[in-house]
């Protein structure tokens, strides 16, 4: 069985306990690979080893560390199908999506900051005679970089990829759910000869090896991406240092949908941002809110569409859902669907666990569910499930949904469907939410910020913003 390696000081290497942990394959529920079970030994190793690299790395002008990222970019472009066959088996999502989204998307993240990088710039401001100030970006030091497991090397590059190229060397850790493409990545690290300790990969439980990390004196700032009492946990820890921390948390995201709205786009749109990768992106719309001229005409059409849906094997490359990330997780949605259950929902559609053939009748498959007749204040409408679980529920006037959209301790992302421009420009301002998409979803420039307000997180990702994290502004005054 294969064995997966932690990636520090630039070598491949073992656990120092020789201890590892089981990974699945949630589309066949069994065990296919053991992954590192770092302790404390391996973290500190790792972050002397960033700490070391980091004078020589730092230094390097910005046309270097750029081309280092270019070489990780093009190495990751060469071993796409590989990449893509790794993701869809470690984290149960379609192959397809895979293919599309997750490894190119990983790609692009080295590629921006490679080309960012170079067009960064600081001010400077003239104050009088003989008098100006200008600003220097310093890289901090070592970034400590936490990735969750719905996204698993999207969204490990997103952090990576501005940390190194500002300048900062990287302790990184992957969730241990879906650990093997920052494996690979740790391959094409090696195969590249990317100097030793610029960036370094361990592995483990977040409880133990992650909570090693962000403890660390010697850890600079803090980029986290994962669930909120996570990030709360995190920030107990590290802000009493007055470190600096980027938290991506969780979301409970609204979908309104106005009765003047293109009615077969809006439709088309929300099953794909109500279930893709099986729900699991902290930007799906969970809660579809839809005024009340159009509610039963698009209720229908959502629930016949959903219902046709193909729940199958991810490598089949016409499934539209695949499976489950977990088996902890594969519980918590059925839960949740109790709980719905409980608190008076009706099942439109799905509710119900599927089981395939073959290889995949032990893995963890789980029907698209869409939910009516539930209250705005129940735990279904309040608690992120993170699944393939939608409510959906009228309303009749823009506050009504402006309302219902803003009645949660989360602020992630939103979606708005409309003809009216005035609307849209109404409901964007005035919903409480760090992005909001009109008439699309999941349309992404990388040069924007990215990140949510209220419980959804702190800081933002992308463009300049993550570039300014990953560095400290120093002001210089001189006369002359």
């Amino acid at each position: 069985m294969k064995k997966i390696a932690n990636y520090i000081n630039g070598k491949l290497s073992a656990p120092a306990s020789n201890q590892y942990i089981d990974n699945y394959n949630p589309a066949t529920g069994s065990v296919y690979s053991l992954i590192p079970n770092s302790g404390d030994e391996d973290v500190q190793f790792a972050i002397k080893s960033a700490r070391e690299a980091f004078d020589s790395w730092s230094s390097l002008p910005n046309a270097k560390r750029a081309s280092w990222l270019d070489k990780i970019a093009n190495a990751i472009e060469s071993r796409m199908d590989e990449l893509a066959l790794a993701e869809s088996i470690d984290n149960g999502k379609p192959l397809s999506l895979a293919k599309s989204v997750d490894i190119p998307r990983a790609r692009d993240n080295f590629k921006f900051y490679a080309t960012a990088i170079m067009h960064y710039a600081s001010e400077s401001h003239r104050t009088g005679d003989g008098i100006i100030n200008y600003t220097l970006r310093k890289p901090v030091g070592v970034a400590a970089c936490i990735s969750p497991w719905n996204l698993p090397l999207y969204l490990f590059s997103w952090k990576i990829a501005p940390a190194l190229a500002a300048g900062n060397t990287v302790v990184a850790k992957p969730s241990e759910i879906t650990p093997m493409t920052a494996y690979l990545l740790s391959e094409i690290c090696v195969e590249i000869g990317l100097p030793a300790g610029v960036l370094n990969i361990v592995h483990g439980l977040g409880a133990t090896t992650g909570n090693a990390i962000i403890s660390s004196n010697e850890i600079d700032l803090v980029s986290f991406t994962g669930g909120t009492s996570t990030g709360a946990h995190i920030a107990k820890i590290v802000a009493p240092k007055f470190k600096k921390m980027s938290l991506e948390l969780g979301g409970k995201n609204p979908n309104i949908i106005f009765d003047d709205c293109d009615f077969e786009k809006a439709l088309k749109t929300t099953v794909h941002s109500s279930f893709e990768n099986q729900g699991q992106i902290c930007l799906c719309g969970s809660r579809i809110l839809v005024q009340r001229g159009i509610y039963e005409k698009f209720k229908n059409a959502f629930v016949e569409q959903v219902g046709n849906m193909r729940i199958g094997n991810p490598l089949n490359e016409d499934s539209q859902l695949g499976a489950i990330v977990s088996k902890p997780h594969f519980d918590k949605i059925l839960s949740y669907i109790e709980i719905a259950k409980s608190e008076g929902g009706k099942i439109l559609t799905g509710g119900i666990p599927i089981s395939l053939a073959d290889d995949n009748k032990d893995g963890w498959f789980i029907a698209p569910t869409i939910i009516e007749g539930l209250d705005q204040q129940c735990r279904t409408n309040q608690e992120e499930i993170f699944g393939p679980i939608v409510t959906i529920q009228p309303f009749d006037t823009i506050e009504e949904a402006l309302e219902l959209a803003n009645s949660t301790e989360y602020g992630l992302a939103a979606t708005i469907w409309t003809s009216n421009l005035s609307t849209a420009h109404h409901v964007a301002d005035k919903i409480k939410s760090g992005i909001v998409w009109v008439n699309c979803w999941l349309l992404r420039d990388l040069r924007t910020p990215f990140g949510g307000m209220k419980n959804s997180g702190v800081g933002r990702e992308g463009g300049w913003e993550a570039l300014n994290f990953f560095t400290e502004p120093k002001n210089v005054c001189i006369k002359f």
